[in-house]
């Protein structure tokens, strides 16, 4: 199940401009694509105007409209697509697998099923979407290492098990959808594709905060993981708390995962397919967190932006437009597995 080369690269050398250089046009595509989305609207606004409104320099109309009503939809664009990214690549990293997504091994579908039984059955407590949801990939993440445990974890096991947790996450959401009202069954499938619209800074501000502490915290841990990619009896001999950065891990890629998914909804194959583009332009070993988040941005905010002006006078959700994009990803990388001899 071993994809990755196992070596750890150098962490001097010619590896780091060719990486800082491709975090410099990420970042600078993401900001394209950030200021784009901004842009498009029933009242147009240039580029220009755009940058401008966002320093707060303009006429009192467009700053309203790009600092009220556009801005919020746009951040929450660009911090799903980063916490998407940097979750997708530490479980990539840590299994040592390109499968192990947050969207393959259950995460996400545990995120979700918390939030729809809240939506179909009224069980909020008084806590917020983001509060449910991250409670949800919590007790599902929680579920999937107890289940994985037997004298430590290993990539294969958390996989394996990940997946058929997902598959009970998914029936339990459908079960809750058919048992929903009209009504609350409208909300929970809209929320379940994975859509921007409509969002507000009390839905950006919570998974602001989230990645303004867990992202550091990915990317410090992200350093820990390059040692697993020689094996947990290599890395603990070099002095790594294997099980330690593990389950470190997966709670800082659950938390970000959580927090996106309550805030945009389960985007599809974002945390898949990001970690593995950004691998393959920074010509790495492992997929590079930080790389792997500006991919996430890039890759959300160019599908809302595709979904919104892709049909005339109608706009789709983000999550269809990734699963379309996705799907091929996902594909590629099965028969890249099976080619290789490890693809069951």
């Amino acid at each position: 199940m071993t994809y990755f080369r196992l070596a750890v690269p150098p962490i001097s050398g010619v590896f780091r401009p060719r990486m800082l250089a491709l975090c410099l046009l990420l970042a600078a595509a993401a900001f394209l694509a950030f200021c784009s989305v901004v842009a498009v609207g029933d009242y147009p606004i240039t580029l220009p105007e755009v940058v401008q409104a966002l320093a707060g320099v303009g006429d009192p109309g467009t700053l309203l409209i790009v600092r009220e009503l556009r801005l919020p939809r746009a951040l929450a664009g660009l911090l799903v697509g980063l916490a998407f990214g940097v979750s997708g690549a530490l479980f990539q990293t840590m299994a040592r697998n390109p499968m192990a997504s947050p969207d393959v091994i259950g995460l996400t579908q545990g995120s979700g099923t918390a939030v729809v039984a809240a939506i179909t059955l009224g069980w909020t407590g008084g806590l917020s979407v983001q509060a449910i949801g991250l409670l949800g990939g919590l007790a599902t993440a929680l579920l999937v290492y107890a289940l994985a445990w037997k004298r430590g974890t290993t990539g294969y096991r958390i996989i394996l098990v990940g997946i058929g947790v997902s598959w009970i996450c998914t029936s339990a959401t459908d079960w809750l959808i058919a048992r929903g009202g009209l009504f609350q069954a409208q909300a929970a499938v809209g929320w379940l594709v994975g859509s921007l619209n409509g969002r507000d800074w009390n839905a950006v501000l919570p998974l602001a905060l989230a990645c303004a502490v867990l992202l550091p915290c990915a990317l410090l841990l992200g350093r820990q993981l390059r040692t697993l990619q020689l094996g947990d009896d290599v890395a603990a001999g070099l002095g790594t708390r294997v099980q330690l950065v593990r389950f470190g891990v997966l709670l800082a890629g659950v938390g970000l995962i959580a927090f996106g998914t309550a805030a945009g909804g389960p985007i599809a194959f974002v945390a898949l397919a990001a970690p593995q583009i950004a691998q393959r332009l920074a010509g790495a070993a492992w997929p590079p967190a930080l790389a792997s988040g500006l991919t996430g941005a890039l890759v959300v905010l160019a599908a809302d932006l595709t979904g919104a002006r892709l049909i005339p006078n109608m706009e789709l959700p983000v999550g269809i437009v990734t699963g379309v994009l996705g799907a091929p990803v996902l594909l590629w990388l099965l028969i890249r597995a099976n080619r290789a001899g490890s693809g069951g």
